[in-house]
């Protein structure tokens, strides 16, 4: 029973540092030159979605993608670890 748990724990813990490494993720995303911080759908769509001139934003929505998913991984694996930790106690 205590294996079932823990199990659950890890999943539940991992799941929540995934969540929460994404949204600080996506709040210290790098800026665009002057209109700043891209929209949310623009940068989950890795700017696909911007059209004529926004296009020279792409890279930058690119970028900001990477980085929020980057933090959202190391959030996850840090809230695997803590589950795993606390699930031997």
């Amino acid at each position: 029973m205590a294996s079932k748990y823990s199990g659950w724990l890890t999943l539940k813990l991992g799941i929540v540092g995934l969540i929460a490494g994404g949204s600080i993720g996506f709040l210290y995303r790098p800026s665009a030159l002057i209109i700043g911080q891209l929209p949310f759908c623009t940068v989950i769509t890795r700017g696909a979605n911007l059209k004529g001139v926004e296009q020279v934003l792409i890279p930058i929505a690119q970028s900001s993608f990477n980085h929020m998913m980057t933090i959202a991984i190391i959030g996850a694996a840090i809230g695997i670890t803590l589950g795993l930790l606390l699930s031997r106690k």
